[in-house]
This record gives C-alpha cells, structure tokens and sequence, in this order.
C-alpha cells in the first residue's frame, strides 16, 4: 500500500509540473463567444494529457457523428480503481454480484451540461467546472474528490450545440450587440434546443427514443449515481434557480432528497448572496413527469435537481428590464459557482447520501411505495415495443407460462375486474431492484398535490401502448418464463400470398419496404379466413397475382415479411366466409408520395416526432420543404401533405391550390393548429361548434366568464386558468371499429391530450376516435375542460372531392412514446386510401 501511494504521489508530482491551462488560456474567445464543439473536446482532451485527475470516456455518436463522451473526475488513486467503485456501488442494491472490497465506498455526482443546444452556458461553464475540479494547484476541491467521483457529461446535446454555434458565429460580428432587436437575439427555426431529430432530449430519459437517450442511460445504469445535476437556461430576465425545487413533488420522493434539496438551497445562496446575485427556489421548477433529468435519477434513488440560469435568447450579451447588461461571462460564472458548491456540498454529504441511496433502492423492493405488488399485460404483439422500453430501463418482467385466475385494476374500465393469466401475459413485479421505477411507470392514478405542474401529468404504459392492462395489489405465485418462443415460419417453395397482421409498429414497418421495392399490397377491410389462416381487418397481403414481375417472388418478399414473425402464407384465395381475396374485401393500397412542410411557423418538435417516425420508426422516404417555398412545389408529384401542429400563414391563391389538389385526390394529415386552416372554412366539416346555437351559448357563456373576472383578484389568475387547461392528460376515445383508420388499435383508443383543443362532432364526415359521455381520463384535466369534452372528436376523416384531410386534434406521435399512437398514425399514412 505504501508503495502505490508512493508512486500515486510521483505520478501526481510529474503531472503538477506540466502545464494545465484554465479555458480562458485554451481557447482565445472564451467567455466572449461560444465555444466550438471541437474546441470542447480539445480542451478536455488537453486536461486528460495534462493532469492526472481526469479520464476520458465516449460512450456513444449523436445522429450526426458527432462524439459523446464523459468525464470520470476524482484522485488518481480512486480513478486507478474505478471499476472497482463502480462495482461495489452496484452491488451495495443488488445490481451486482457482491464484491471484496478493496477500496472504500465512494460518492458518485453526475453532472449533465446542455441537454438543450441552444443553453450554451452549460458546457461554456462545464469547462471552467473541470478546470477547478482537476487543477492540481486547486487543493480544496482535491479534498472533495477524496471521496467523490464526478462523472461530467460536457454537452450532453452535441447536435444542437453545434447547431445554435455554428449559427452564432455566422451572424454575430465582432462587437456584441445587447439590443434585444439585434438578430443575434432572433434565433432561427428550428433552433439549437433540439437534437438532430428535433426532440427534447430532457423529456427523453425514461421513453429513450433517441439515439443520444439510449446511449447515455446505459451508461448511467451502470452507474447508478447518488446526485445528478441538470443544467439549464431559461429566459434572459429570469433570475437564477437551484434547489429546492417546486411543487408538485411526487410522493415517493424521500426526506433525505428532499434535506439535500434544503442543504443545497442554503449553501447556493450563501455563495448568490455574498456577490449580490438574484435567485429563486421553489418556483416552475417541479419533480413528478418521470422522463426529465432531474426526475429520472431520482426515481432511481439519487438527488436529482434542476439549476437554471438566464439566458435563453441573450447572445453573447444583452441588456435585461433593468438595465443592466447581462453577458455569457457572468452566466457560465453563476453556473459554475452552483455546480462546484453542489460538489462541494455532496462530498460533505457523502453518509447520509449513500445510506439514503441505498434504502431507497432496497427498501422499496417489499415496502412498496405504491398501491400495486404486481402488474399484467394481456398477449399482445405491441409487447414487443413495451419489452424494449422496459429493457433499456433495466426493469424486470417475464412471461406467464401457466394458467391463474386474478383480479386487478383493469386500466381501460378503471375497476376491479376478475380476469385470467394466460401463458404469454407479461408480468411485472415490483419485487425487483428498480421496483420505483417499475410503480412511476405503470401506477394508474399519480397523486399530483399541485395543478401547476410543468409537464404531462399520466403516462399509464398499458394505455400508451394499446394493451389490455392489469394492476393487482398482491403479488402473485405462477410460473414464468423469460421469454416468449416464436415458431420460425418455413417458406414454401411455391405461395399464393403472405398475410401479414396489423397489430404494431412492426407492420408498418413491412408495409414501408414493401412500398419502397415496388410491391404491391393490398389490405382487408373485414376479418377473412383462409383455411387455419384468420385475416384480421387491416391485414396486409402480399399476392403473386398482384406482383407477377417480381423475380423470385417467395425470396424476395419472403425476405421483408420475416422481420413480421407472425407472418402466415396462404395457398389459396378462396375464403371461407366469402371474402375471397380477389374481391371488394381487399383493396390495394396506394405507395404515399409524401410532401411534409418544415420552416418559421411550424411547431419545432411536433415537426420532428414526425420526421422521426417517418425516418426512425417506419422507414419511409419523405420530402421535406420549408413553408415559404411551398409555391415553387410541384403538388401533382405528391399525393399525401403532412402539416405537423403549427400555425400556417397561406396566401388565398396557396389554400385555393391545396383545395383543388384535395378534390383531385391529394391526402392532407393536419395536426393541432394545422386544423385552422379548415375550422370554420366553406367546403370543410370541421368546426368548434355543432350548430348555430351551440356557437352562440359557448359566445355568451365566455362573455360572461369576463365579466365575472371583474370580481376577482388577480393573485390566483393563474390557478384559475388550470379550470381551462390540460397540461398533458389521458383521455379515453370510442372508436369506429370499422373504419381502417382504427384498425389494429384495439376496442379504445386512449390519447394523450396536451392542450385544450376541442372539436364538436363532424357532420358529413367520418368520426374515427371521440370523447365519450362519461368518458375515463389519468392526470389532471381541468374542471370547466374537463365538462366541454364529452361528444368531441380527435380523429376524423373529412372527405372533399376524391380527396380527404384527416384531422389529428391531439399529436399520435408525441415524443415517439405512445406506441398506439405510432398504429394510429401508420392507419392514417398506409391504409386510409
């Protein structure tokens, strides 16, 4: 032992001499510009050679090739045994096989800078947080790393970093600009907030879509840290935020988070005060929506908290409401003070931490938070998606391969009902490590002890995914298995058609290919059987008949229908309910040609859950223009228009082309605000209100809402306004079974609903997904809303000449994570002809 502490001093001697330069020295611009990505690597890079306490690590490439990488920051001698830390933190909740120590137990801190682009003092102020954590001469913060070991993610973002610095550095020129007119404050769309895909990566932790989610959640799961710490940026004017945060907290959040929540509040704003710096806690802030940065960690037993900094739209520099001038020096300092205070105040922590730590992921597994021991899944194929997300979360779940009666919270009736465990039910039992985790994502009902929640309030997995759904109390004694055997499906030599069921994302998927070689497929409108073989409604087939100059035709489509494992092959077109394939029951379905607008006026992330899904989910080409050159396209080349949510500003010669494009046979999917350009409009069903009288009660029941508002106090406006709202909630639909828009989605559809957007029943159109009297909903939905829902549609098909416009009230494809929704979406884009 002596000897390795000797040589860990010389090696540390050694290192001392070299040169360790601040980032100011590093990099010329620094604290004046933003800092190119390349330069963040470069500076990282030069601390790894230069001092002894950094090690560099990439886990993982953005959508763009661009590099993620992690810092392990501690003492030379914790960094030499970091597996060893690494093992020994896992083993101490079971997520690891017990280990001999041979090094003590340490604290691990993560911390993640600019998980939105365009919050550029994040990774401005990560480098200067380095910089004093593994500068040799630093010696106070050598004494926190004694126990400590910071993982530090730069730029957790790197995509839209270099998105919103590229674009800086083109228009930005050589004096700073602090005039809130200046086009330096006038970010251009879609901005640097987002990924490559347009997606906010702080809403991505627990559904992991993205390639950068997925990449960096492993690596936290092999980590498991005891703090982490999210930095952000908010509006210029906003004064700093840190812990504690602010209400609503989840009810399973434990008193020593919330205690260092407390501590951190009073050791930041020690530091705030002692240099006059404005601040808030409390406030905007919450922990309940279990996919942020800040919740995920601690939901899986770290302190997790939110810092935020003004500084959104503020450039290098800009003038505040009161005047002074706010520039990125002073806000990477005020970051960098309340990450290093929050290192700082973790290693003085580091006992009731670790003891905290582990009581929350051990205790939990037979003292459950929750109201439910045992959650069941019915056989679905759309349980393929759920296993996934459940394995990148490293949740626990098997496979029923018995028989047992039980009873249970069925999810889509909100009642007890008795049903039976089948083998191939999916089971989930919170006896198991992430037993929190596993209740966050699967508890029906979440108690929310504030309305003013900063995000969506239910996210039930069973009803995002379309399935039939159980939550049992007791946990339940059957045998299991750890997976389900698929039977590998022979091609013969000679076939007459494949069937492929439609029943998830994967069937959308084959229809993609299929389309995309040239193939032709038609679709059942009404269930069919083929000898053992039954067609549901939207079952594809794929028929020699239909494809006779296809060479090799069982090769070649045999090849695309096995990615479907339940794909069947049928010798015969004769049925044997006389839906015979050659006739009226399958009609071919039609390749789209699609056209999808992007550009100033589109919402940003609603624009990339669908080129996500278009790109990522299903594989299928698109061309992608912006609005304002929308004139110059050739509309008869397209025969299918997307319009994500936005607010689109068309001339009267632009609607009137889109009309006639319509009546010629076009297919429009318009989303949330697209739906303004049809409400209300000549020759379109869509409408706010049924008849003439219920637009004339809604006018004077709104007038006289106003006028009431004369009365009350303005202090509790805001309260008030959540009688109109629902900031994210779920709502039950009836759908028209019959119709192709609904097949494969199930008896319901249960959507998740994000603002208060609402349409009465369509007169001569088809109503495919509404509200019902009575209807069940999950999360908060605000009183007055919540009356003005029954009898509304979400879905609906408005058919105009030999053309149609689907309406999407409510986003099927929000953040990518309800996978019915990716169904709806795929009916709405292959099989509406």
């Amino acid at each position: 032992m002596k000897q390795l502490i000797l040589s860990l001093f010389l090696v540390t001697t050694a290192w001392v001499s070299a040169q360790v330069k601040s980032p100011s020295q590093f990099i010329p611009d620094y604290g004046k510009h933003i800092t190119f990505y390349h330069q963040v690597e470069d500076y990282f890079e030069h601390l790894v050679t230069q001092t002894p306490f950094i090690k560099s690590y990439q886990y993982g490439q953005t959508a763009e090739h661009r590099n993620l990488k992690v810092y392990y920051i501690s003492t030379p001698e914790n960094l030499a045994n970091l597996e060893q830390i690494r093992l020994n933190n896992l083993a101490a909740i079971g997520m690891a096989p017990n280990q001999s120590k041979t090094v003590d137990d340490k604290l691990i801190v993560w911390l993640s800078f600019n998980v939105h682009g365009n919050e550029w003092a994040g990774t401005e102020s990560a480098l200067t947080v380095a910089y004093e954590l593994t500068n040799p001469e630093n010696k106070t913060t050598k004494e926190w790393l004694k126990n400590t070991v910071v993982i530090l993610d730069p730029c957790v973002n790197p995509d839209g970093y270099s998105r919103y610095g590229n674009w800086l550095h083109e228009i930005a020129g050589k004096n700073t600009h602090p005039g809130l007119t200046d086009r330096e404050h006038m970010e251009e769309w879609p901005g640097g907030r987002y990924n490559h895909y347009i997606f906010d990566l702080n809403r991505d932790w627990a559904w992991q879509t993205q390639k950068e989610s997925q990449q960096r959640i492993a690596l936290y799961n092999q980590w498991m840290p005891q703090v982490h710490t999210d930095v952000h940026e908010q509006g210029y004017n906003s004064p700093y935020f840190f812990p504690p945060s602010a209400e609503p907290l989840h009810e399973f959040i434990e008193p020593y988070q919330r205690d260092f929540h407390a501590l951190l509040g009073k050791n930041i704003s020690a530091k705030f005060d002692a240099q006059n710096w404005l601040y808030n806690t409390s406030e905007r802030f919450d922990l309940f929506y279990p996919s942020y940065g800040d919740t995920y960690p601690t939901y899986h037993g770290a302190v997790g908290m939110t810092v935020e900094q003004g500084g959104i739209g503020g450039g290098r520099a800009v003038t505040l409401e009161n005047g002074e001038v706010l520039t990125i020096k002073d806000r990477l300092t005020h970051h960098a003070t309340t990450v290093l205070t929050i290192v700082e105040s973790a290693a003085s922590q580091v006992e009731p931490l670790l003891k905290g730590f582990r009581g929350f992921m051990n205790t939990s597994r037979k003292t459950m938070k929750g109201k439910y021991a045992t959650y069941v899944m019915k056989s679905n194929p759309k349980l393929e998606q759920l296993a996934d997300l459940l394995q990148k979360n490293k949740i626990e779940f098997s496979y029923a391969d018995a028989k047992q009666s039980a009873s249970g919270f069925n999810y889509q009736t909100k009642k007890e009902n008795s049903f039976s465990i089948e083998p191939n039910d999916m089971i989930v039992k919170v006896d198991q490590q992430k037993a929190v985790f596993a209740q966050i994502l699967f508890e029906p009902n979440h108690k929310l002890n504030d309305s003013l929640s900063y995000d969506i309030t239910a996210w039930a997995l069973p009803l995002a995914y379309g399935v039939e759904g159980y939550a049992l109390k007791n946990a339940i004694n059957i045998k299991t298995k750890p997976s389900i055997e698929v039977a590998s499906s022979s091609i013969p030599s000679s076939v007459y058609a494949f069937h492929i069921p439609w029943n998830n994302r994967t069937s959308a998927q084959v229809v993609a290919l299929l389309h995309q070689k040239g193939i032709k497929v038609r679709s059942a409108m009404k269930q069919a059987v083929f000898g053992s073989t039954t067609v549901e409604p939207g079952g594809l087939i794929v028929s020699k008949s239909d494809n006779p100059k296809v060479v090799d035709f069982e090769k070649v489509v045999g090849e695309i229908v096995k990615k479907k494992s339940d794909f069947s092959v049928l010798s015969s077109g004769y049925s044997k309910n006389a839906r015979d394939l050659g006739g009226e029951n399958f009609p071919l379905l039609t390749a789209p040609k699609i056209l999808f607008l992007s550009g100033r006026g589109v919402n940003s992330t609603d624009f990339g859950s669908v080129w996500y899904y278009l790109e990522e989910t299903v594989g299928y080409p698109v061309s992608i223009v912006d609005v304002d050159r929308f004139r110059r396209v050739k509309l008869h080349e397209f025969n299918t228009l997307i319009l994500a949510d936005g607010n689109y500003d068309f001339s009267d010669s632009e609607q009137k082309r889109i009309n006639e494009w319509v009546s010629s046979g076009g297919k429009i999917i318009a989303m949330n605000g697209a739906l303004d350009l049809f409400d209300g409009k000549e020759g379109f069903a869509l409408n706010a209100h049924a008849t003439d009288d219920d637009k004339q009660k809604a006018e004077k029941t709104a007038k006289e809402k106003e006028l009431k508002k004369r009365f009350l106090d303005s202090a509790n406006e805001e309260r008030r306004a959540m009688s109109d709202a629902i900031p994210g909630a779920i709502i039950e639909n009836v759908l028209d079974v019959t119709h192709p828009m609904a097949f494969g989605l199930g008896k319901k559809y249960f959507s998740l609903k994000t603002d208060s957007r609402h349409y009465a029943l369509l007169k001569n159109a088809s109503n495919i997904a509404y509200v019902p009297k009575g209807y069940k909903s999950y999360g908060f939905v605000g009183h007055q809303i919540g009356k003005e829902l029954p009898e509304t549609v979400n879905f609906a098909i408005d058919y105009k000449g030999s053309g149609k416009v689907i309406y999407m009230v409510d986003n099927p494809l929000f953040r990518a994570f309800w996978e019915n929704g990716n169904v709806l979406f795929s009916n709405a884009l292959f099989l509406v002809n």
